[in-house]
């Protein structure tokens, strides 16, 4: 690299200190739990994602040892060359099962979900009608592909409608929101969404990541929660919070969806499982 470079992102760096929005890590030392050990002091952790406490259970770290013993560290492959195991499959049919949709679909994360599902699916004759606070996965995914973009004030039900007039001549429209927002914990008005794609004949994604687990009656998510289960056509979330803390990602939604994203959904095709 040059020196000139390198000075630049010296300045980069210097300015987000100065700022106040330079990150740094706090090293834990200790199982990821409500209280955990940083810098040599066990102190209350308020910022996890560990929703139900699964990530240090007992029952899941024998499960995971006793899988080591079975399967091996890892498969060192792509899933379609030589890398789907029994495991993997009994995974998705039971997400499937429990969010009660058609097919599901594993990612190394759900930031891979995001990012593999608009590009597939959708072209420049479509429209991608986004939540303005949507997860950066999902801003970045949407980025990705060729669709129209359009973006609506968070949770406002009134602006929604109104970005989807505007895309009524779009061949198909698809409305992506959070199921619950990350950072403020609003729970989206997924009746209001669902009403409004079936007046404009839109489908409806939702990134269920921070609610299923334990929003809804059943752990469900929030389609459970708001009562439209059934009537969201898509859902990705994460095994990394509330379901145990770890990696890996999912994208659940009818059969021939899924086929289709497992034939050219590019984070899929080309990361290890």
């Amino acid at each position: 690299m040059t020196a000139a470079f390198l000075s630049h992102i010296d300045s980069e760096l210097a300015g987000l200190k100065s700022a106040g929005l330079y990150k740094s890590e706090r090293v834990i030392s200790s199982m990821q739990s409500a209280q955990i050990e940083v810098g040599g002091e066990k102190v209350l952790n308020f910022c996890a994602n560990n929703y139900l406490g699964l990530a240090d259970s007992v029952d899941l770290r024998q499960a995971a040892a006793q899988a080591l013993d079975r399967y091996g560290y890892g498969m060192a492959s792509v899933r379609f060359i030589c890398g789907t195991q029994e495991e993997h499959k009994e995974l998705e049919a039971t997400i499937s099962s429990f969010l009660g949709l058609e097919d599901t679909i594993l990612y190394g994360s759900c930031f891979d979900a995001n990012g593999g599902l608009f590009e597939t699916l959708l072209g420049e004759e479509d429209a991608i009608i986004s939540d303005a606070l949507n997860h950066a996965s999902i801003i970045d995914g949407v980025r990705l592909s060729k669709a129209k973009r359009f973006r609506y004030a968070n949770n406002d039900m009134a602006d929604l409608e109104a970005r989807l007039r505007e895309a009524r001549d779009c061949r198909f429209r698809l409305i992506a929101t959070d199921g619950v927002f990350s950072m403020d914990g609003i729970i989206a008005n997924l009746k209001g969404v669902c009403d409004l794609a079936d007046k404009y004949d839109a489908m409806v994604m939702v990134d269920d990541s921070h609610a299923v687990g334990f929003v809804g009656k059943n752990g469900r998510g929030s389609a459970e929660h708001c009562g439209v289960e059934g009537r969201v056509d898509i859902i990705t979330g994460t095994l990394g919070k509330a379901l145990g803390g770890a990696s890996g990602g999912y994208t659940s939604g009818k059969r021939q969806v899924v086929d289709w994203l497992r034939q050219r959904s590019r984070p899929y095709l080309f990361s290890n499982t």
